[in-house]
């Protein structure tokens, strides 16, 4: 019987049920907002703290009589407006900054970003404004009437090609001044990225108590130059149990005070750092983590080129070649315990290194208590980082040379916590949990075909109690098995009425394979439990 395995975790690599939404409080998502033909500051304080809006920062906008000024902003990918369709935001407009006769009004639009014309297929939809106060606006492109600029444009919910928001305040083809001010954008519906990465290809789930996997980790304890790590950093990285082990399906990795001698050198910290034993170029990775606790934490989710020459390091004795910054470092999450909440992305390369300018961040609510998911998507073109779904930081030089791009070769991946700075003299240990590391790349046959063939539906994936499966009445009848990660036959059901829900709540941790024999072929889907 042919086997198709189709990795079908589609819903962490390309649809996301995620919020798209900036509140302009510097925990924003959207990092492109533009202005065009119009003047734009996405934080000022807010002129007009009252009602249904006491928000401190807003978004400015200053329209001085540009005939189509308007504000927006791009995503990767697209828009799915299938399920949910509204976006919605505050606005304020002051009667004292209009000039002109032109309606008061606001409009929402539509448009593929990677049209010459990008206007050329959008839809809008135009809500009335009242003045002097805040008041809150939404835009459902699944009930409110709407204008398709083209008429022979399908309704949007039908559309797959939306990938840039446009706002407008009071029309367009005028010269009438506007100043307005904006608060709380969103849109909780759901996103499709584009860039395929939807083979699971590596992964820990850390679902073995106790040490780390040594096939998957190495721990790097050798201090590079004999004295010190660097960057002013005050601890020892051990391979002690103190310092790492896996517990009820979590990694810790440890930073703790005390006075520990090793290498002929006497550090008042211990920690570790680990190094991962698989190497990738391109992919998406996913961590989700919980950071430690304290003034002088210094958590890190990060990537080196494969080819370092760093003392110490997994992969330097076989393909050290070059020294940093010209392996390239690729920053996915870093935390500083004495600027709590605030999380930054950055790139170290030969054209920018140490305090590289190549960087950008976001405050995120209670990191040291609440568990995210730290993102990284990496494309020939860009590299794009996201907590929870919401990407904060999109790196894309201009220009791709040795000096802003090291990064068309094999990486590997980082985690560590170091102790810097000035550190809380009352801390004694504060641990970063992991849940799962996970990476993701193009599968190497596409799978577009099959999956059309035989369109079943699997979720949510990953799942953590109950999956469901959908498939058309075509498929009823078919025979579903749900096998372990070891290969053990766990369930078997048949797909009756369209839905079938099977009970995942007494499963560990790990990536299971559920199986659909049809048409003289057994299709396989992927399914992560967490």
């Amino acid at each position: 019987m042919l086997l198709l395995v189709l990795s079908l975790l589609l819903i962490p690599a390309l649809a996301q049920g995620q919020i798209i939404a900036d509140n302009f409080e510097g925990g924003g998502a959207i990092a492109t907002w533009y202005g065009d033909d119009c003047g734009i500051d996405p934080f000022v304080a807010n002129p007009f703290p009252q009602g249904i809006n006491p928000s401190a920062t807003v978004l400015k906008y200053t329209d001085t009589g540009g005939a189509y000024a308007n504000v927006g902003f791009d995503i990767r990918g697209h828009f799915d407006l299938s399920e949910q369709a509204a976006f919605s935001l505050k606005v304020y407009v002051p009667s004292n900054g209009l000039t002109g006769d032109q309606p008061n009004q606001i409009s929402l639009k539509l448009q593929n970003g990677g049209l010459p014309e990008p206007w050329s297929t959008q839809s809008e939809i135009i809500q009335p404004l009242a003045l002097d106060q805040w008041q809150s606006v939404t835009f459902d492109f699944a009930n409110d009437p709407f204008l398709n600029l083209d008429a022979n444009s399908p309704p949007p919910v039908s559309r797959t090609d939306f990938s840039r928001v446009i706002l407008q305040i009071n029309g367009e083809n005028n010269n009438s001044a506007v100043t307005a001010y904006l608060d709380d954008f969103s849109f909780a519906g759901r996103t499709v990225n584009d860039s395929g990465f939807n083979q699971l290809v590596w992964s820990d789930e850390f679902n073995e108590a106790g040490a780390i996997d040594p096939e998957k980790w190495h721990h790097q304890t050798q201090l590079p130059n004999g004295v010190s790590w660097f960057n002013g950093e005050f601890q020892h990285y051990t391979d002690r149990l103190d310092n790492s082990y896996v517990e009820r399906g979590l990694l810790h990795i440890v930073a703790k005070k005390e006075n520990f001698t090793d290498q002929g050198q006497t550090k008042a910290y211990t920690s570790a750092r680990l190094n991962s034993k698989f190497a990738f170029t391109y992919g998406r990775v996913e961590v989700r983590a919980r950071l430690p606790f304290g003034p002088g934490t210094w958590p890190a989710i990060w990537m080196l080129g494969k080819n370092i020459t760093e003392t110490g390091g997994y992969w330097a004795s076989e393909y050290g070649t070059v020294s940093w910054p010209a392996c390239g470092e690729i920053d996915i999450m870093e935390h500083w315990g004495n600027n709590q909440n605030y999380i930054q992305s950055a790139l170290h390369t030969p054209s920018s290194s140490g305090g590289t300018v190549n960087h950008g961040g976001i405050m995120a609510e209670d990191v040291s208590n609440l568990f995210h998911i730290y993102a990284l998507e990496w494309t020939p073109d860009e590299m794009q980082f996201s907590i929870d779904g919401n990407v904060y930081y999109t790196y894309a030089p201009d220009t791709q040379n040795a000096a802003t791009w090291p990064f068309d070769a094999d990486q590997y991946l980082l985690l560590n916590v170091a102790m810097a700075g000035e550190i809380d003299p009352g801390f004694t240990q504060s641990p970063m949990v992991v849940d799962y590391v996970r990476v993701y790349q193009q599968s190497p046959v596409s799978s577009s075909g099959v999956e059309e063939a035989y369109p079943f539906e699997l979720f949510p994936n990953p799942v953590k109690d109950t999956l469901n499966i959908h498939a058309p009445e075509t498929l009823w009848g078919t025979a579903v098995k749900a096998y372990s990660p070891s290969g053990e036959l766990l369930q078997s059901a048949t797909l009756e009425g369209g839905l079938l829900s099977l009970n995942w709540a007494a499963y560990p941790k790990g990536v299971y394979l559920v199986t659909f024999e049809v048409d003289g072929k057994q299709v396989a889907y992927k399914v992560v439990k967490i």
